[in-house]
Parts: structure tokens; sequence; C-alpha cells
């Protein structure tokens, strides 16, 4: 099948928030896992190819997002978005900017949107800044995120010091008025040579205006939320082909294992409720581990009942990630958890676990490349944002989710394996 839409999104967990938005028109959506390495074959009507670039050099993204635009290229898509965190995520070394520029050279295109907003997540552009809950991003907890820590909210300021081109802002003000005044005041700042602009959106309303306004740009670029009215469009256009429908997902074990890697408020929080449950858990510590390895949790694992999922995590407060960084690093204590947590899921997997719960963007990265998993088939939805995925590894059909950190309610871990049961 041609594909209509090519996305290509900056980490995992963001890849499959965009692949379930998408996939909520009942349409097929293939979610691959890296760029493949073989030339296209049996795609689906939208392509998400999902990196692991959030914080990679700006060289090293390029490259990588290229790579992922050829291959699109090749399989058909002539529409193509480029999706990042709705928290944004990038400092003003960061690469969501250049990447976006690269794209728009490619393509022969002189403007994109940037779009993070998520209403049903909380995440608002009001006035150009970026909103989490009532909190403005740089007073949220992601300011104290431990690689992209975010210390501004204006989304135009964000973006200045990454591009060449310059900045504007398609405010609420005009966004209210429909997707007549937001293709005018676009054609007004293209005239002025603004290359990119901010688009407000507080509400779902506005993501529907947005879209309609935007859905023949060459490229997009934002939050998965914004991508979500494509496909209602694109069938109202009579651009849907035949044969695009999603298929049934299959019978699988209830052996589970939830992994957590994720350090922020929420998964905190759905932590501590899922041990309030009586759940059967091992915390990481990433000190002890530089002393003790992999063992002692690989020892518990292999004691666990998973029928009744236990969960492995490394989740901590602000406070005790930093006292890891201090004296291991930043780096080497966050990719210590991701082995750790990768060895974890192949040992679940290996003793008969089918369905896994991966919370973190950078877990949930190298959990599927310890998996050997290339391509997912999209599932139900378990919270905005948040579907089940379905694979193959090593020979067995597997369940996996995976959780952007503040994504999910407080129950995230329980009713997660619950919408697999009712699927």
């Amino acid at each position: 099948m041609t594909t209509l839409l090519g996305a290509i999104a900056d980490d995992f967990t963001g890849a499959t928030d965009l692949a379930g938005l998408l996939a909520r028109s009942g349409v097929r959506v293939s979610l691959r896992m890296g760029v493949p390495t073989t030339p296209p074959k049996d795609t689906a009507a939208f392509e998400v190819i999902a990196l692991k670039s959030r914080t990679a050099p700006v060289d090293q993204a390029l490259a990588e997002t290229q790579a992922a635009l050829d291959w699109l290229k090749a399989a058909g898509a002539q529409r193509f978005f480029w999706k990042y965190c709705s928290t944004f995520d990038s400092t003003p070394e960061g690469n969501i900017g250049p990447v976006a520029e690269g794209l728009m050279q490619v393509l022969g295109t002189d403007q994109t949107i940037y779009c993070p907003a998520f209403p049903e997540n909380g995440r608002a552009i009001f006035m150009g800044h970026l909103f989490v809950g009532r909190q403005l991003l740089s007073d949220s907890p992601m300011k104290d995120h431990p690689l992209t820590p975010m210390r501004q909210s204006d989304l135009v300021k964000l973006i200045e010091p990454q591009v060449t081109g310059k900045v504007g802002l398609v405010d609420r003000l005009c966004v209210a008025k429909g997707p007549e005044a937001i293709r005018a005041e676009l054609d007004r700042l293209r005239s002025d040579g603004v290359a990119h602009v901010v688009v407000d959106a507080v509400e779902n309303a506005d993501l529907y205006r947005i879209a309609e306004a935007c859905r023949d740009m060459p490229l997009m670029t934002g939050g998965s939320a914004i991508a979500m009215p494509l496909p209602d469009l694109y069938r109202a256009d009579g651009d849907l082909p035949e044969g695009a429908a999603a298929g049934a997902p299959p019978v699988l074990a209830d052996q589970s294992i939830i992994l957590s890697g994720s350090c922020s408020a929420m998964t905190n929080a759905q932590v501590a409720a899922y041990l309030e449950t009586g759940a059967a858990a091992y915390r990481l510590d990433p000190l002890a581990l530089t002393e003790q390895g992999a063992d002692p949790v690989l020892a518990w694992l292999a004691d666990q009942d998973l029928s009744k999922a236990p969960l492995i995590y490394a989740t901590a407060d602000p406070d005790s990630v930093k006292a890891a960084q201090a004296k291991l690093g930043v780096a080497e204590a966050g990719e210590l958890v991701e082995r750790t947590l990768s060895a974890c899921a192949v040992a679940a997997r290996d003793a008969g676990a089918r369905r896994i719960v991966v919370a973190g963007g950078e877990t949930s990265g190298a959990v599927t490349q310890a998996l050997g998993v290339d391509q997912l088939t999209i599932g139900a939805e378990i919270a905005p944002g948040v579907p089940w995925c379905f694979a193959t590894s090593a020979g067995h059909d597997i369940a996996i989710t995976l959780k952007s950190g503040n994504f999910g309610a407080v129950d995230f871990f329980s009713g997660a394996l619950a919408v697999l049961e009712a699927s």
C-alpha cells in the first residue's frame, strides 16, 4: 500500500504516542523502530519511524532523520510529520529546530509550523508560551528534567537559537477564527520571510482548525496531537486508500512484566500507586548496579510469578537522580539503568512474559532494541497518546506499551493490563 503520511519521531514513546492517535481513526498504522534496512514493503497508509535522537548531537540527528525521510519517500509518502515531545524537550543546543530546517531544505518548502500542544494531556500553547497544566513549562517539573531541563516557556525564544530562518507566531486570537484565518496569517508571515511558525492551541478544536489549514503542507512539526485530525481530513478529501483498516490483535498468554526507568513526577506517582496494590517490586539503585551488576535483579526476577505482573523500577525523586548523576555522570547513570532494564525485559520474555509495560522514553528505546523489535502494529489505546502495540520478539508474539514519562493516569500500570484483557 502506498504510504499517505510519513512521520519521524525523536524517541520511541513519542512514536507510539503519535501512532496511537493516528490509529484512533481505525486505519492501519505501522511503526518502525529505527530506519528500516530493507526497502519499503507491505507499508501502511500511515508509517511512523521511531528514532532515538531526542538528546543526540545535531549532526547525528540530521543524518538519522534524513535516512528516515529517504525511506518514507521511497514508500510513497508526499506529506511528512516531524514529531517531538509535547513539552518540547530541547535546550538552545537541541536538535528540534535544526532537524525541521534540514527537512524543509530537502523537501523544498519555505515554511513549517511548530505545535507541541496536547490539550488532552494538559499541554497548551497560548501567546507562544507552552503550559503544562496550569504551569508555564519553565515552572513545571520539566525544569528539573535530567537530560533536557526546560527553563524557558516561550517557544519562539526556544526555537530562534536553533534555526537560521525567521521565527513567528500565529496566536490563539487568529486560530479561533478558523482555518481560513490561519492560512491567511501563514501567508502573511511567509511574505515577511518567516519560515518557522509557532501556532497556539489550547483545546482539541484548535488542533482541528490548525490541521485543516496546514494539511497540505509538505512538512508539519509538533507533538502527536496536531497530527490526530489528519486521518479524518484525508478521508474527507478522498485520499485514504481502500484496505487501510487495522486488523485484529493476536491472542497472548497473561504473563507480564512492568519496567520503569522514567523519573518524571507522574511516573513516580504511578510507581507508588502500583506498589500500594501489593505487587512484587524491585527497585534498581544505579550506585548498587555499578558494584553488583544486573545479577541480583535477574535472580529476583527468576523467582517471580509473571502472571502477577511484577515491577522493576529505577524511578526516583529528583534529588536521588542528581546524586547518582553526580557520582556516575549523567550519561553513564542513565545507560546503566537502561542496560539493566533491557536485560530484565529479555529475561522476562524468555521466561514466558508476553505483555510488557515500559515507562520512559530512553528506557523504551533500549528495551525494544534489546528485544529485537523493529516493527510494531498499533492496538488499543490505554491513555491519550499511549497505545498497546503488537510485535514479534525472538519468534514470539508480544504486546508492549511504551509510555512517555509524564503520560497516563496514576493507576496506569494496572489500567494498561486491564485494557489489554478487554481488547
